[in-house]
């Protein structure tokens, strides 16, 4: 079963309805369930990361394991948070990182028409830069080469991490530290 389909009957089986109405059934490469070290190497293995960031996404790991309890939000009830029961990476199937919008795979491409987000010619007519995300990666930039005519770096940050390291480094954390989160004990 998809994990699409699974995240649908999971949703029904709590007694609520799906009420979006569509699904992207494509089959994608998860992460196992849980929140640990290795879970981390896995994901930064994935997205081909420098020393650098794993040692980052540690130390981000570690101030969220002393944390003692998530902030209380006014007029929210939601039920407590099972964090070693979510998968933390999820990406379409590996196929070769597409050229242009159009060698998306359609699937996705109907996700994005669905969700009125624009891509290809519509983004194109529109002038709008899109970095285009699905599930835990990048699955098309527009306007990447004309903005680099123009000297703007626009990626995803995955690509920004191997390909600008100096920048990513400097900036990263710089308005949100990564202990800017819950409480601690």
């Amino acid at each position: 079963m998809a994990a699409t389909q699974r995240t649908i009957e999971t949703i029904k089986s709590l007694g609520g309805e799906y009420k979006f109405g569509f699904v992207t059934d494509v089959e994608s490469d998860l992460a196992p369930k849980g929140l640990n070290q290795e879970t981390i190497r896995f994901i930064s293995a994935k997205k081909a990361e420098p020393a650098w960031m794993l040692d980052w996404r540690f130390k981000a790991f570690d101030v969220w394991r002393q944390q003692e309890h998530e902030p209380t939000w006014a007029r929210v009830s939601y039920p407590k948070i099972d964090y070693q029961d979510i998968h933390y990476y999820a990406a379409p199937r590996a196929k070769p990182q597409p050229e242009s919008p159009s060698a998306i795979d359609p699937e996705l491409l109907r996700t994005y028409e669905k969700l009125g987000i624009p891509l290809g010619e519509r983004a194109a007519l529109a002038g709008v830069a899109v970095d285009a995300v699905f599930d835990s990666i990048s699955v098309a930039t527009t306007f990447k080469q004309r903005l680099g005519e123009l000297g703007v770096i626009f990626c995803p940050i995955s690509e920004a991490v191997r390909e600008h390291p100096e920048l990513v480094r400097k900036y990263l954390g710089s308005v949100v530290p990564y202990s800017d989160n819950y409480s601690r004990r």
